[in-house]
């Protein structure tokens, strides 16, 4: 099947697009820049725009960052790894990323890994508990804990 041509989209039209999209969800600037390149933007007027909703509050990487952490910490059960690792991809700066995780507790961070350990016991087949216990850990870690919060929490856990 071939792709049509998408014919340039005004600097006008665009903007509103991203502020409609904006308003309905939070987005990073650099989803908003990638799409406006999409749109065949020039450099000019994808900085135009960015600046302009920037400027109404349409987007705001610290407000993205905060509402990304959450999410992921609720939903996803994400560690913190792995949330940083998604946030460098979406080229959020560091200093955002500090800043936002000092005001999440450590128990907060920690809270889903527990849950997420007892599951996986359950389900995990191996031969011996060596192996069923580096399955589980190896999934921890592919979730984004630290290997020492990993193996506190597997420490405090009834063995079976």
């Amino acid at each position: 099947m071939e792709q049509e041509e998408r014919k340039p989209v005004s600097e006008k039209t665009a903007y509103q697009r991203m502020a409609r999209l904006c308003s309905m969800k939070e987005c990073c600037s650099s989803d908003v820049r990638q799409k406006l390149r999409r749109m065949q933007l020039g450099d000019d007027a994808v900085n135009n725009i960015i600046s302009l909703l920037l400027k109404q509050k349409y987007i705001d990487d610290t407000r993205f960052t905060r509402s990304f952490i959450s999410d992921k910490l609720r939903f996803g059960k994400w560690g913190k790894t792995k949330i940083v690792f998604s946030l460098r991809q979406k080229q959020i700066p560091q200093e955002i990323i500090d800043e936002v995780f000092q005001t999440f507790s450590d128990e907060v961070l920690l809270q889903p890994l527990k849950p997420l350990l007892e599951k996986k016991l359950k389900s995990v087949k191996g031969k011996t508990e060596y192996e069923k216990r580096g399955k589980v850990i190896r999934f921890a870690l592919s979730r984004g804990f630290s290997m020492p919060n990993i193996l506190e929490c597997l420490g405090e856990m009834p063995e079976d």
